[in-house]
């Protein structure tokens, strides 16, 4: 669904990181995502073709660059997001709040022992 719009789930993720705190580096923004700084760099030029991103420094051998969503970027993630809530509304249909919640919760473990934190650290 999101393919329609020219996204990824990678793409909205970066876009989402980069409006909730403006200025990230390649670097960063890769650490967040759980990728390489090269393939966050492949990501951040599609965003940039799209106008969803802006570089706020000049880039440059051994400088970090810095990224910024656009207008453009912000309404990408506005859509992308309401696609994805359809999806996830779609998937877990027939699942009351309760299950829900287990599941989420379920979930969210799974995700921090394939990131090697320890059981219970969150």
């Amino acid at each position: 669904r999101l393919r329609a719009s020219g996204l990824s789930y990678r793409h909205l993720s970066a876009l989402g990181h980069l409006a909730g705190q403006p200025d990230l580096s390649y670097s960063e923004l890769a650490r967040r995502a759980g990728v390489t700084a090269q393939s966050m760099q492949a990501t951040v030029i599609h965003l940039e073709q799209l106008g969803a991103v802006e570089r706020t420094t000049e880039p440059g051998r051994g400088r970090p660059s810095r990224l910024r969503v656009t207008e453009g970027g912000q309404s990408l993630l506005r859509a992308g997001s309401a696609v994805v809530a359809d999806a996830e509304e779609d998937l877990l249909a027939g699942l009351d709040p309760d299950r829900r919640r287990r599941l989420t919760a379920d979930l969210s473990v799974l995700f921090r022992n394939s990131l090697g934190e320890a059981p219970g650290s969150r």
